[in-house]
């Protein structure tokens, strides 16, 4: 699942009340001629700060990264220090980007953001929030298995009705979440054990009420007009072919509106790329 070496725990708390896990890995060494590298990290829906750690395994030490765990998911509260479901939002979601970034980066200090999946959803939220910091203070953005808006259910019958009652229930999705669903809508072509059994444990954790609060604020995504604030930046869109949840059209999408993005989409890869190819987006991240 990755090393948890390195990682000193910080509580950031928002303007509602909401106690986030943050998680930052400063530089092993201290450079006396130049700043180190900082990357800003959004893990997706369902997962927590853990999902990113097979990627940050592999980012040389004299980077500092930050990650946390998104309101309700990993070891982060929601309002009021509490895990009672409100209106939950991917926009707030941006809001808590800012929120983390102004609580744990040096001030004025340039950052490279990654996101995946709702994480990404997060980083076109935060630059809908705050373009002026956007244009001055980000280096380039990856975004991963995500998307701009657009997103549909499955389709089954009454599923936006069984949405609307799970969000009045607390407790963790547990082994609901089997191995074997996981496999088939989240992985791409076979994947490796290890890495659903991390994914699905990681799921596993997350409580029904968030998992069905989120299904509906990503229904209601729609973050096409926050783009414009990425038009000057560079910007790295990747997906894999086999993406069920944010499939490859939604990353071309993106592509389009923003002319002089890159988008790669990878051969048998799923949706979680961040155990697929967590090489690829490593050296994405250091460019």
């Amino acid at each position: 699942m990755g090393s948890m070496t390195g990682l000193r725990l910080h509580t950031v708390t928002t303007d509602d009340g909401a106690r986030l896990a943050a998680y930052v890995r400063e530089p092993a060494t201290e450079s006396t001629t130049s700043k180190p590298r900082t990357i800003v990290l959004a893990h997706g829906w369902l997962l927590s700060h853990r999902s990113w750690l097979p990627v940050v395994d592999l980012l040389p030490d004299d980077v500092r990264v930050v990650l946390w765990d998104q309101r309700g998911h990993g070891d982060s509260t929601l309002a009021h220090g509490g895990r009672k479901v409100g209106d939950e939002s991917v926009r707030r979601l941006g809001h808590d980007l800012q929120t983390v970034i102004d609580q744990l980066l040096p001030a004025d200090s340039r950052f490279v953001l990654g996101g995946h999946s709702m994480g990404g959803m997060t980083v076109l939220a935060y630059a809908g929030v705050a373009p002026e910091q956007v244009a001055t203070r980000v280096e380039r953005v990856l975004l991963v298995s995500t998307a701009a808006g657009g997103l549909r259910g499955t389709g089954r019958p009454g599923e936006e009705a069984f949405m609307r009652t799970l969000r009045h229930v607390p407790l963790r999705l547990g082994r609901s979440m089997t191995l074997k669903g996981q496999r088939k809508t989240a992985f791409g072509k076979q994947p490796r054990d290890e890495d659903v059994r991390a994914a699905t444990a990681i799921v596993r954790g997350t409580r029904a009420n968030v998992f069905a609060a989120y299904y509906q604020a990503l229904m209601a995504h729609d973050e096409v007009a926050s783009l414009a604030a990425l038009r000057d930046l560079a910007v790295e869109v990747i997906v894999g072919s086999r993406d069920k949840l944010t499939p490859p059209v939604l990353a071309r999408r993106l592509g389009e509106e923003l002319p002089d993005a890159h988008v790669t989409v990878l051969p048998d890869k799923g949706h979680m790329l961040l155990w697929e190819a967590p090489e690829v987006l490593a050296q994405e991240l250091q460019r």
